[in-house]
């Protein structure tokens, strides 16, 4: 993990103080890449601990179609990533909260939605993560293997929870090997794209195992990079640390032909390390 150690280090030194809609305030730099190479090991955080089941768990939820946040909990109860946004967006709608039974869950046409139901003007639905899986088996030399989040027609911040932050990835296959590039508009350097590029990883290995492929390079293709001035002493605590060496994923083999055919329990981190947790406040 030293490509994303060395990217908080870069945006500590040199990023510029820019406000936000949150009102708290970051420091960003535009435009970073990294790349972890899978075949090395797992690229999971060493320097502070994984939320492992969280992160997994929301993916499936990811995968699954689902915008309602009663099917993340259903996956894994402990799971609160979404907890903030949710309770933002119905603030924003003038609803009290679930205890009062006035909200059902939905948040709206988030990243699941748009993964396997995305809409067309004609009233279809495209399954853009299946077709990307097709594509992948029958015409591997595709340069049109793309899966968009990003939809501006349902991005309104009153339609949706939150605007996909991660917008797009695409796959690339060469020489019996799978790739993942994803590009993310917004990025929280802290507590968000740890999970972002462990779970676009896991994502990478998962279709690989199931259309016959190694899992080989992610890259991550970073627009606005920032640190909430209220986590840089957190960044700098983190970064005294000294990383472990990187797990390594298994995936335990139920025979899996299919992308929804993965469950919870399916996947185990090795060998995995990691300094103790460190608390930052998520900004909403």
């Amino acid at each position: 993990m030293k490509t994303y150690l060395d990217q908080l280090q870069q945006i500590l030194d040199t990023g510029i103080k820019r406000g936000d809609r949150t009102g708290v305030g970051t420091l960003s730099n535009f435009g970073l890449q990294g790349r972890y190479h899978l075949p090395s090991g797992f690229p999971a955080v060493t320097t502070k601990k994984l939320v492992w089941k969280s992160m997994v768990s929301e993916l499936l939820w990811f995968i699954s179609g689902s915008g309602n946040i009663n099917d993340l909990k259903h996956i894994y109860p402990h799971n609160k990533l979404w907890d903030l946004n949710y309770a933002d967006y119905l603030k924003r709608h003038g609803v009290a909260g679930i205890t009062d039974g006035t909200a059902d869950g939905d948040m709206g046409r988030v990243y699941g939605q748009q993964w396997r139901h995305w809409r067309t003007a004609d009233g279809r639905q495209i399954d853009q993560l299946q077709e990307a899986i097709e594509l992948i088996r029958h015409n591997p030399d595709s340069r049109r293997i793309i899966v968009n989040a990003w939809n501006p027609g349902e991005a309104n911040p009153e339609d949706v929870a939150l605007p996909p932050c991660h917008a797009f990835f695409q796959f690339y296959v060469a020489d019996g090997k799978l790739s993942l590039l994803m590009y993310q508009r917004s990025a929280d350097m802290f507590l968000g794209v740890p999970l972002n590029i462990a779970s676009y990883s896991l994502l990478l290995h998962m279709v690989a195992k199931i259309t016959g492929l190694q899992a080989w390079d992610f890259i991550h293709t970073i627009a606005d990079a920032h640190i909430y001035l209220d986590a840089v002493p957190q960044c700098h605590q983190q970064l005294a640390r000294a990383p472990y060496p990187l797990p390594s994923l298994e995936i335990t083999d139920r025979g899996q032909t299919c992308i929804d055919d993965f469950e919870m329990s399916d996947f185990h981190l090795t060998n995995y390390q990691c300094h103790e947790a460190i608390q930052a406040k998520m900004a909403v």
